[in-house]
């Protein structure tokens, strides 16, 4: 199940804007050369190896990592939830360093 897709049912009226993404793996970089798939398309489909995501309060945020970094996986906060005024559907933003991808949902 694709990210954007999974979470936007969960998300109505909200804005997740993730501007701090991890490094995309090596892997889902030859995926990309290999196939000629759009970077948009990769984000939408593969995720880029981005991982689990935690959606918690900013302040939560720290006790989150720690909890993460005691286990000896790394954890980053990637970025922030916003509400979209007037606007019932939500929307994912991806920026990386293959560009800006945004997507609605259904």
């Amino acid at each position: 199940m694709r990210t954007e897709e999974s979470t936007a049912p969960l998300l109505g009226g909200l804005h997740v804007i993730k501007d701090n993404m991890l490094p995309v793996p090596p892997l889902f970089r030859l995926i990309q050369e290999c196939s000629g798939t759009d970077w948009r398309e990769m984000y939408k489909v593969f995720n880029c190896g981005h991982r689990m995501e935690v959606y918690c309060a900013a302040e939560d945020a720290a006790a989150v990592i720690a909890v993460s970094k005691s286990f000896n996986i790394h954890a980053q906060v990637v970025g922030r939830v916003e509400a979209i005024e007037g606007r019932g559907k939500s929307k994912v933003t991806v920026k990386s360093e293959y560009g800006e991808f945004s997507y609605d949902s259904p």
